[in-house]
């Protein structure tokens, strides 16, 4: 079941993102960073377990992030991280936002929801924001892509 985050959840969500932060795959991230911001965040619970999460930070009238995308590793690949992304994709379009992007090493899983790789310097909001905090600012591997709305 896909449903909007609770403050109750943040625990669980901190305990997520960051298994996936410390293999630098993800951003760290506080509880009071999710706590700010828990209205981002949407998770998948089964059986009282928060197996899933995701977040769409907006930038503006016209662009939203999708963020904090992390799967437990024994729940993948049972449409979880697919699940959670189309949520934040919904919210985007209920919000009347036009793009949507995410920075990823997994682009193959955006592309088959529509997004199309993009340089990540189209995306100056993001690389102000984050990247130039980023301990990999010169040497990101990442793969930036952008979804249509």
């Amino acid at each position: 079941m896909v449903r909007k985050a609770e403050t109750t959840d943040v625990p669980a969500i901190v305990r997520l993102v960051n298994v996936y932060a410390g293999k630098g795959d993800l951003l760290p991230l506080r509880s009071q960073e999710i706590y700010d911001r828990i209205d981002d965040f949407h998770v998948c619970e089964q059986d009282g377990r928060i197996v899933g999460v995701c977040s769409l930070f907006v930038y503006g009238t016209d662009l939203a992030e999708i963020r904090s995308l992390a799967v437990w590793p024994e729940c993948q690949g049972k449409g979880i991280g697919r699940a959670v992304t189309e949520v934040c994709i919904a919210t985007a379009k209920d919000r009347r936002i036009r793009r949507v992007f995410a920075l990823t090493y997994k682009p193959m899983f955006f592309e088959r929801l529509g997004f199309h790789v993009v340089d990540k310097l189209t995306l100056p909001e993001k690389v102000w924001k984050d990247c130039l905090q980023c301990s990999k600012l010169f040497d990101c591997d990442e793969v930036a892509l952008l979804l249509e709305l």
